[in-house]
């Protein structure tokens, strides 16, 4: 085992609050790791700051810096962390103050040479911006190879990215992909090791991974499977695989669980030296595939261009220079004739690396940022897969159209300007329509501080005529300040696009007065806000949002007007962005992600068989006994007719005032009452209840087919016994003690619970606790089906229902008296809800003979935490500007649009063209489905002038038009209704049907149509548009 494997680590604590998002991507071994290794950066230019930046956030023991160079104007273009007061300043010691503000946690140092005794101290050392020779490159690399320090080198070069990882001779990889290791129950394993999983669900597995076994039930001879050894897996189809253990395995009865067992990998890498004549390329576009053998010599010759030319590039659109380029380039090639192999060297694509040498683009730079931060994660940690060994990128369809913006000399010529390297790459004229761009973010988290900071690079809206608009309803929270860098501990509690646009109108003084940020979330109810005019004067909008739901309204409202759209989004290393351009491809909206698979009730009351069930069970026990209960207390106090409104209604009415009932009919006084109150609630839930699950179905219940019913999924439980020393049934108690003080209004614990106290109450409540006594006319459905007919039938004891509603105190003799509900709340460790949550769910697992989970996995589920980390924000935001060049430009052809699939725990890149919007057809007339329309600029259109226009124009008959929910118009209507309305306007007739007016805010009505084709057959057609203004 390599030598980052056996790291000592001494448990350093990790700030949960902060580092949240992050570990349930990393894990906490990982993260453990990160704090005992330290990190040198060479190179400070935008590509360096922005690894910089995304492995400060990640939160390593140190971050050492490297660059004695002077900042120059350029510089501006994408060092975010530079300042036009720092021209001058050596890069790294004007880099080293902001950097130290994003994670209070990770001191930055700067180191003034390169001296092999200081190089020692480093676990990963990365090279950037190209500021060591190619030669000095492949020494440090000799050295660091030797030594067993990793290295990275990264570059990039206008629209060309490349990148290079060497983690030596010996590399263990602890975790491959960072997915949850797979579990699932076994049904059967035959003698030769063939073992078939239950079938409603697939095993997932491959070829070569590892599996242990628990559970499995028989004789001698195949019990052994259980003691933890883990096995090799050979995949027989999508519910079986087979293990070899070198016998036969005998004796099988039931039952059974594997779970997958990650098996420590090595991976050996070779020195840059070697590489360079025999490289190993990671494919990131696979239609580009013959581009990296030709990036792979056209980046050397660069170097070797900067060696004759004292340092110098090749100037932007120069011709002699880039002749210069591929004469180098083909030298190269003739020495190194396995690189490119029978092809030649590609002379146009050379030249472009040669005009864009001096270019430095944001989007790039954020792409690659983030990928290099991950290796460098990787490198420290073990956890996910490297790159392997040498990485190329382009984005050559970003370039404008070569007529609209031509790029000559003359018009990439540097002007002076904090956007030469990017006028260097685009041309002046497309950096000006870049700054007079009016644009609307909606978001303004972790991808919308990444997006406005690569605005802010761009110059984007900082135009006479740009603007940007970003919005966000939310206020920063600490575990913010991980991921979304334009935040800082002071900002915690400020409105997130307000400190947003504050942040980034000090990396660029030229947005200032240009972005507006405002709180309100975008949705129904602020169409007043952004209306018509607002959406007609955008030229394009980007979503960082993080919900379905609030994508599909604005990607709607991007159809109907008409604007492109940018979407992106990550869960953990994964991410994905999509182009929504007008008449061209499809929207958000045609396509979604299945519904999540929900799980079964009875599996959730009854039948639990996975941790997820019983965390899934202790919530909604959670929402019932603190929330929900006070809830219903509170509206029978408040609300005259509860109880016979109650009544009326299906549901669960019996528990319903169960519950009203005995929080006001047994009413806690002290906290010592809310102690007895949890005991007792510990023994209903993990003792009786269980048992009489037990008289319903004992242990040796069958089925009516003469299986035993406690196989499969159903797990056979055992009530458990109140132990105050076990922590689970401890935290239980305390969790539900303090939830229910807070609920009447009590003191709770003020610290860390008393255990003695707690003992002595306890004692003396489980003094009266009455032993189990089943209920035999108690009905437990033994499956959905059977809880559906249950449920259907009803069976409410209306006699039983009005003793209880009796037995309830009148409203007016608790005037005044109120419960506090709980509200959720899961990233305050003081409330209670999560160690309430967690002790639950695990006594519940413990009464299932289920592995338990701890407090940090149990928030995962609980609160549908979504996993997430900087690298891959910067990385997906990168991916999206690339498209954001195109997206402004009408010549672009669906081809030219790349949508992404990233995955940096594979590393795995994927890119396709966005899906062409679907076509109709009526009559001999094409439309497309999503974003065409007929529209009608005459507000003062009659009924009958709409329907004559589209029979004469349009060669169609309309038989029905609606608006809203309301019939205008259909063929049937009888001839008085229709010879009333024909003469009337479109809104004059809303008013007539609905009653109400067109709302005066409201700038078109949207009118569906059913509509006959020259052939009077039914045809689908637009909706139409009438303008009111």
């Amino acid at each position: 085992m390599s030598t980052e494997s056996k790291i000592e680590i001494d448990q350093p604590k990790i700030d949960e609050g902060l580092y949240s998002r992050q570990l349930y991507v990393l894990g906490k071994e990982a993260m453990l790791r990160m704090q005992k290794s330290s990190v040198l950066i060479i190179g400070l230019k935008g590509l360096g700051i922005e690894i910089a930046k995304n492995v400060a956030l990640a939160g390593v023991k140190s971050l050492s810096l490297y660059d004695p160079s002077e900042v120059e104007l350029g510089d501006l273009s994408s060092q975010f962390f530079l300042t036009a007061e720092d021209i001058g300043k050596p890069r790294a010691s004007a880099s080293k103050e902001p950097l130290s503000q994003l994670n209070q946690y990770v001191p930055i140092s700067i180191i003034d040479d390169l001296e092999e005794s200081k190089l020692r101290s480093f676990q990963v050392i990365i090279v950037t911006s190209g500021l060591l020779s190619l030669e000095k490159q492949i020494a440090l690399n000799k050295f660091t190879h030797k030594n067993n320090i990793k290295y990275i080198s990264a570059d990039s070069r206008g629209l060309f990215a490349q990148a290079f990882v060497d983690f030596g001779d010996e590399f263990t990889i602890i975790d491959k992909n960072g997915e949850e290791p797979l579990s699932s129950m076994v049904t059967d394993i035959e003698t030769d090791g063939t073992v078939t999983t239950l079938g409603d669900e697939r095993h997932g597995l491959e070829d070569g991974r590892y599996v242990k076994f628990s559970e499995v039930k028989g004789s001698e001879e195949i019990a052994f499977l259980n003691e933890g050894e883990a096995y090799k897996v050979e995949v027989l189809g999508p519910f079986a695989f087979k293990i070899d253990v070198g016998k036969k395995l005998n004796g099988y009865e039931s039952g059974g669980v594997f779970t997958e067992v990650k098996v420590p990998t090595a991976m050996k890498f070779e020195p840059l030296a070697t590489q360079l004549a025999n490289p190993e390329y990671l494919i990131t576009d696979f239609a580009k595939f013959d581009r990296p053998s030709q990036l792979h010599l056209g980046f050397q010759a660069l170097y070797k261009f900067q060696e004759i030319h004292d340092g110098k590039l090749p100037r932007p659109l120069n011709k002699s220079d880039a002749k210069e380029l591929v004469k180098y380039t083909k030298e190269l090639a003739t020495k190194n004739p396995d690189v490119l192999g029978d092809a030649e060297v590609d002379e146009e694509l050379i030249s472009e690396l040669a005009y864009q040498a001096t270019g430095d683009i944001p989007g790039i730079n954020a792409f690659l940022g983030g990928m290099i931060a991950q290796e460098a994660l990787k490198a420290i940690s073990g956890k996910f897969t490297p790159i392997k060994q040498f990485l190329y990128f382009d984005s050559l369809e970003s370039l404008p159209d070569a007529e609209e913006y031509p790029r000559t000399e003359e018009t990439t010529k540097a002007i002076k300007s904090r956007y030469d390297p990017q006028i260097a790459v685009f041309g002046l004229k497309f950096q000006q329509k870049i700054a007079n761009l009016k644009v609307f973010l909606v978001g303004a988290g972790a991808i919308g501080c990444e997006m406005l900071k690569n605005w802010a690079l761009q110059g984007l809206g900082s135009g006479p005529e740009g603007k940007i608009i970003v919005t966000d309803n939310d206020s920063i929270e600490k575990s913010n300040l991980n991921r979304q860098f334009l935040f800082r501990p002071k900002d915690v509690g400020s409105e997130k696009s307000k400190a947003a646009a504050k942040a980034v109108t000090a990396m660029n003084p030229d947005l200032e007065d240009k972005i507006v940020s405002l709180i309100d979330k975008v949705g129904p109810e602020t169409e007043h806000i952004f209306n018509d005019d607002f959406w007609n004067g955008l030229d394009l909008v980007t979503n960082a949002l993080d919900n379905v739901e609030a994508r599909t309204y604005v990607d709607r409202k991007c159809v109907f007007y008409k604007k492109p759209l940018l979407e992106s989004g990550t869960l953990g290393t994964k991410g994905n962005t999509q182009v929504v351009v007008p008449r061209l491809t499809e929207s958000y909206s045609s396509s979604q992600d299945p519904p999540e698979k929900g799980i079964p009730l009875c599996t959730l009351r009854s039948f639990p068989s996975k941790i997820d069930h019983t965390i899934a069970w202790a919530k909604s026990l959670f929402q019932d006994l603190f929330t929900e209960a006070p809830e219903n207390v509170n509206m029978y106090l408040t609300q005259a007719n509860f109880v016979e409104a109650t009544l009326k209604q299906s549901g669960d009415i019996r528990g319903i005032l169960e519950s009203i009932s005995s929080n006001l009919n047994e009413r806690p006084v002290s906290f010592d009452d809310c102690i007895k109150w949890a005991r007792l609630e510990f023994e209903k839930k993990f003792n009786h209840d269980i048992e009489q699950l037990l008289y319903n179905f004992p242990k040796d219940s069958l089925t009516s087919s003469g299986e035993p019913f406690w196989s499969g999924t159903k797990r056979c439980p055992s009530p458990l016994k109140y132990d105050i020393n076990n922590e689970e049934h401890f935290n239980f108690v305390v969790a539900g003690a303090n939830l229910r003080a807070f609920n009447f209004g009590l003191n709770g614990d003020s610290g860390v619970p008393d255990k003695q106290k707690y003992a002595s109450v306890i004692l003396a409540c489980e003094e009266k606790i009455e032993p189990f006594s089943p209920k035999s006319d108690m009905k437990i459905a033994a499956n959905d089906d059977e809880l559906k007919s249950m449920t259907e039938a009803g069976g409410h004891d209306a006699d039983e229902l009005k003793k209880l509603s009796d037995s309830l105190p009148s409203p007016s003799s608790l005037a005044g008296f109120r419960l506090s509900p709980v509200e959720f709340e899961k990233d305050d460790d003081t409330n209670h809800h999560i160690e309430f949550i967690t002790a639950c769910s695990n006594c519940r697992a413990l009464n299932y003979s289920i592995n338990t989970v701890d407090r940090t996995r149990t928030k995962f589920i609980a609160g549908r935490i979504i996993p997430a980390i900087a690298t891959t924000t910067a990385l997906v935001t990168g991916l999206v500007q690339l498209e954001l060049y195109k997206i402004i430009l009408p010549e672009k052809k669906l081809d030219d649009f790349k949508n992404g699939f990233i995955n940096l725990a594979l590393p795995f890149f994927g890119f396709s063209e966005p899906i062409a919007s679907p076509k109709g057809k009526y009559n001999d007339t094409e439309f497309d489905k999503i974003w065409d329309r007929f529209d009608i600029e005459n507000k003062d259109i009659t009924l009958q002038e709409l329907l004559d226009q589209f029979e004469t124009k349009e060669k169609l008959e309309i038989s029905m038009i609606s608006y809203d929910t309301c019939l205008l118009y259909a063929s049937f209507f009888p001839p008085k209704k229709l010879k009333e309305r024909s003469t009337m306007t479109l809104p004059e007739v809303y008013k007539l049907v609905s009653g109400k007016e067109v709302p005066s805010d409201k700038k078109t009505m949207i009118l569906e149509l059913c509509a006959d084709d020259e052939s009077g057959e039914d045809v689908e057609v637009p909706f139409v548009t009438i303008h009111l203004a």
